[in-house]
């Protein structure tokens, strides 16, 4: 897909700025679509309520959402004395299930090819190391047995929070259910894409009642989206790779609506990258499976979405860089700037933003 011809230059500090502490979200709102929603278009931020969703969409349009499901990713294991902690990010056999798994391990660096590890809680897993990346990945053989991973994984896993919910003690009981989307179908994510919590029953009958439809796509969002940006210049940044699938049906149901005049809205951003990696010049979008480490940067030209549900995401992330390329730099530091005065509640169990393309808005 082509690219703006002149990109701008950009260093990361272009997307910091103050966050108070206190402003990241530790438990989700009750109900999930109790929550705020801060909408950003071309009149500037205004306030509302997730719940208010259907009152900003109109009939025809088509939500995207995100089918895939978290699995309880984090393991703690031990090569003789030494213990490591394990997040797997995907699995290497097509990203459904295969026996070798791409992870990020703490301590790696003890770790050799054809060292064996040992879970602990779950005695019958033993990886083997096949071999050793950079920045603390690692590929390990969990064995042709995927029934016992998935057993082993429920019993010994833990949640894998993102390091920004403070869990001295462990992720809580609930956080099984509250990390968890109303879409999730399909095991293999991480990382919940967090713009789906918000969605209740009740908050999805409203919207099929406006006339609002929904297609769902998969991206197995990786541990890689925790990684903060540690090159200067963020277009040297490489995000790691994502497993993603849009069923033939679900791109014709996309290019359906928009031939209707119907605007699709991108539920996440995990939903949005996917589509800006099947989508062409004209706006079509393309069946799609397989691996993409797409990363949307300012001078990114949209073809996909028209609009973007989302979390707020943090200074200097790969996330903020994201909606500042889909809404524009000054649209978005503006409405961050009134998202921390009204006290807004960031990231993964905090609020939304509703968000206009710029160019379409």
């Amino acid at each position: 897909m082509t690219q703006a011809a002149n990109l701008p230059d950009l260093r990361a500090e272009d997307f910091d700025f103050a966050l108070p502490e206190a402003l990241i979200a530790q438990s989700p709102a009750r109900p999930r679509d109790a929550a705020r929603m801060l909408v950003a278009s071309t009149d500037g931020p205004r306030d509302a309520g997730v719940r208010d969703l259907p009152d900003w969409l109109r009939p025809g349009d088509l939500m995207v959402v995100n089918d895939t499901c978290v699995i309880p990713a984090r393991l703690r294991a031990r090569r003789g004395e030494a213990r490591v902690e394990i997040m797997l990010n995907r699995a290497e056999a097509g990203g459904q299930g295969g026996t070798v798994w791409h992870a990020l391990v703490r301590n790696a660096r003890k770790l050799r090819p054809g060292d064996i590890l040992s879970v602990e809680g779950a005695p019958e897993l033993s990886p083997r190391v096949v071999e050793r990346q950079e920045g603390g990945a690692v590929l390990l053989d969990f064995g042709p047995d995927q029934g016992l991973l998935a057993a082993a994984l429920e019993r010994a896993g833990e949640i894998p929070l993102p390091p920004y919910i403070a869990r001295p003690d462990g992720p809580r009981p609930e956080d099984r259910d509250d990390y968890q989307p109303i879409f999730a179908r399909q095991p293999g994510a991480v990382a919940a894409p967090t713009a789906s919590l918000h969605f209740t029953p009740a908050l999805l009958e409203a919207l099929a009642a406006r006339g609002v439809g929904q297609v769902s796509l998969t991206l197995h969002v990786g541990a890689g989206t925790f990684l903060p940006i540690r090159a200067e210049n963020p277009r040297e940044h490489k995000l790691h790779a994502e497993w993603g699938e849009i069923a033939p049906a679900a791109a014709e149901a996309i290019n359906a609506a928009r031939a209707k005049g119907g605007r699709i809205v991108a539920i996440g951003t995990t939903a949005l990258r996917l589509l800006e990696s099947a989508v062409d010049d004209q706006g079509t979008i393309r069946p799609f499976q397989g691996l993409t480490d797409i990363f949307l940067l300012p001078g990114h030209v949209f073809h996909s979405a028209d609009l973007l549900l989302t979390n707020f995401h943090l200074p200097k992330s790969s996330l903020f860089m994201l909606v500042s390329a889909f809404a524009g730099m000054a649209r978005m530091r503006d409405a961050y700037a009134h998202a921390v005065a009204q006290n807004y509640r960031f990231y993964s169990y905090g609020d939304a933003s509703l968000l206009f393309r710029e160019d379409a808005a």
